[in-house]
C-alpha cells in the first residue's frame, strides 16, 4: 500500500540523497545536481509557508512497515504561481502509481491554496515524469540547452493553468 504524508526529521536530507545517487546512476548527472537538489531544499525549509507551500513523501507499507519511495513539493513562486519541486520515484516503486499520487497530491493543495498555476522545471530526457506532467494536464511551454549538471541536456518548463 502507498500512502503520502508530510516530512518528517531526516527526510529533506532523504530526498537530497536519493536525488542526488539515483540521477547519478540512471541519468549520469553529477555532484551539481545533488547541490542543486540541496539549494531547493534549504531554501524550501528556510522561507516555508504552510499556508501555500507543501511537501510530500510517498510511503510504501509491507509486513516490515513504511519506507519513503518518493517525494515531491510545491513551493511558492508567487502570489498566483506555485512551483512543483523535486518529484522523485524510486525504482522500486515505479508503475505503482506513486508518481500519478505525487502530483495530483501537490495539484490539489495548489488548488486549495488559490495558485492560478503551477509551473515545473524538467530535462528532456526524463520521459516518465514528462508523461506524468502531460496526463495532469501540464503544457511544455519553453525548452532550452543546459548544461548546469550534465552534457548534452534541454531543460523545460511546464505549466498547468489551474
Amino acid at each position: 500500500m502507498i500512502t503520502l504524508r508530510g516530512p518528517r526529521p531526516g527526510d529533506y536530507g532523504w530526498i537530497v540523497q536519493r536525488h542526488g545517487v539515483l540521477y547519478a546512476e540512471e541519468e549520469g548527472w553529477d555532484v551539481r545536481f545533488e547541490g542543486l537538489v540541496a539549494g531547493v531544499v534549504a531554501e524550501f525549509i528556510k522561507s516555508f509557508d504552510p499556508a501555500r507551500e507543501a511537501c510530500w513523501i510517498a510511503e510504501h507499507h509491507d509486513v516490515h512497515g513504511g519506507r519513503p519511495v518518493g517525494s515531491i513539493l510545491l513551493a511558492r513562486e508567487s502570489d498566483t504561481v506555485g512551483r512543483l519541486r523535486l518529484l522523485l520515484v524510486e525504482p522500486s516503486a515505479r508503475g505503482l502509481g506513486v508518481g500519478d499520487k505525487l502530483v495530483a497530491e501537490c495539484v490539489n493543495f495548489a488548488r486549495l491554496a488559490r495558485y492560478r498555476e503551477v509551473v515545473l522545471w524538467t530535462q528532456s530526457n526524463l520521459l516518465p515524469a514528462r508523461r506524468l506532467y502531460e496526463r495532469a494536464g501540464f503544457v511544455l511551454e519553453d525548452s532550452w540547452p543546459y548544461d548546469g549538471f550534465g552534457d548534452g541536456l534541454i531543460s523545460e518548463t511546464w505549466r498547468l493553468r489551474l
